[in-house]
């Protein structure tokens, strides 16, 4: 399976610059099997469910390609909204840095359950060689929790006083110590363990502001760590006029990658030591299935609605445009038209009058082949680092998006996952909305063949040297010989 997908990719690399021709070879593998999955024993519905065909890998790459330009100029903006929202929503309440549960949570998995004693409070961070550099008092207010840990602190800050900037720009928080200015008592560094982190037994308490007795107001400054001062760029050197910061680069190589999300262990093999912030996890107490065949009490499924209905604008903002035929006067990209209809005729050859059936097969092909990969992974199209809180949160909203593209009825019962509960009564409205948007298609004028070919022929033109295809034909050829 890894070969075909290997060569669906490489050939939509090849083809790039010459789309039609990508096209008439991606409808003859797809009208392919489609016959061979409608002769054979399995279930039509099954059609384009995965990715295990040159045809169905082809067919991601090809919405992919077609769809960029919608996705920049149109739905990329609510996407990006929807994950500063949860992003934001997460960071007004306690986040537990090494199980990443946190008190506002879409997802029960990730919900802090014990009452957690915080209080919200305002520092003033600064980054040291920035506010030499302007030669300017650079503070910057940022909201934190006395309950944070240092690194907590230091992302918020960082986050604060790059926001404009792309998380592989910004440096990182590794690099950096946090320094409290201490008044008449100089200064102090603060770091998540130190001589002052109290311990029991096999158990160490990450530092956070409260330990250091940090008050509300503080002003704290971001400063190089001694041993990462030779990543520093000199400040001399010339600088770019529209990227001010962008010498300011401690270490962008120990950034996290951001294609995964991010947490800390909680064991040290080195010291043997267990380490907690908020909760403590002990050995198997939390294993993979025990919490979800716990029901839902009812005190933590109100905690949960009350963040989804903070959410709720946002979940529904990204979902309108994409089941949206013209939204805000952006219009429907024609490779959607183009494959529908397309699926349309295939199922009129193939004598199939189940409306459910075709139904599926659209879905199959671009809101659960597409859209469900970016809502999970926005970091896939954004500059952006996901933490695994943020990450829990975005899987429930794309559970509830697979949910509305769904034929199948939506029946609860005790034990249904706390996410269906949650938007339990959203789901019905939003498979009108998704019916009402095959419908509406399904009516569209179809697209003639000279239009289809002007449009691909101007999306080969735009790109066309966006990918080394004299490198992607060596490895096909290196594959068939």
């Amino acid at each position: 399976m890894r070969d075909r997908v290997s060569v669906a990719s490489l050939i939509m690399v090849t083809l790039q610059g010459k789309m039609e021709y990508c096209t008439d070879i991606l409808k003859t593998l797809l009208a392919e099997l489609i016959e061979k999955c409608i002769e054979g024993k399995s279930h039509p519905k099954l059609l384009l469910r995965r990715t295990e065909s040159v045809a169905e890998k082809m067919l991601s790459a090809w919405f992919t390609f077609l769809l960029y330009k919608f996705l920049r100029e149109c739905a990329g903006e609510p996407l990006f909204v929807l994950y500063r929202a949860i992003k934001q929503q997460v960071d007004k309440g306690p986040v537990d840095a090494i199980t990443s549960e946190a008190r506002y949570s879409l997802s029960e998995e990730k919900l802090i359950r014990q009452s957690i004693d915080y209080k919200s409070m305002t520092a003033y961070i600064s980054i040291a060689q920035l506010s030499y550099e302007l030669g300017e008092n650079n503070d910057t207010p940022v909201k934190v929790l006395d309950c944070d840990t240092v690194s907590q602190v230091k992302e918020k800050g960082l986050d604060a006083i790059y926001k404009n900037m792309p998380s592989s720009q910004r440096p990182s928080k590794d690099d950096l110590d946090l320094e409290w200015r201490t008044g008449n008592s100089g200064r102090l560094i603060l770091s998540d363990e130190d001589s002052t982190t109290k311990g029991e037994g096999e158990w160490k308490r990450l530092n956070t502001l409260a330990h250091y007795r940090v008050n509300d107001g503080a002003i704290l400054t971001l400063v190089p760590k001694q041993s990462s001062m030779y990543n520093l760029s000199i400040m001399s050197e010339k600088m770019e006029k529209s990227h001010k910061y962008e010498t300011l680069n401690f270490s962008l190589k120990t950034s996290p990658p951001l294609s995964r999300a991010t947490s800390p262990l909680n064991h040290d093999p080195e010291t043997g030591y267990k380490y907690w912030h908020l909760v403590k996890h002990h050995d198997g107490e939390n294993k993979e299935g025990e919490r979800g065949n716990k029901m839902v009490s009812e005190i933590y499924l109100t905690r949960l609605l009350a963040t989804k209905g903070t959410l709720q604008k946002f979940v529904d903002d990204l979902f309108e445009t994409i089941f949206s035929t013209a939204h805000r006067g952006s219009a429907l990209p024609l490779a959607i038209k183009y494959m529908f209809d397309f699926l349309d005729d295939q199922a009129l050859q193939h004598g199939i009058t189940d409306p459910e059936v075709v139904h599926t097969w659209k879905s199959n092909s671009l809101p659960l082949r597409f859209w469900v990969n970016l809502i999970k992974n926005p970091n896939f199209v954004f500059d952006i680092v996901k933490s695994n809180i943020v990450d829990s949160c975005l899987s429930v909203v794309a559970q509830t998006f697979m949910d509305a593209c769904s034929t199948s009825d939506h029946r609860l019962g005790k034990d249904s996952p706390s996410s269906k509960l949650l938007y339990a009564k959203d789901i019905p409205i939003y498979k009108d909305w998704v019916e009402r948007y095959y419908q509406d298609i399904k009516v569209m004028p179809a697209i003639s063949d000279q239009d289809m070919n002007a449009m691909l022929a101007e999306e080969s033109r735009l790109h066309a040297h966006e990918f080394n295809t004299n490198v992607a034909l060596h490895e096909l050829y290196k594959y068939a010989t």
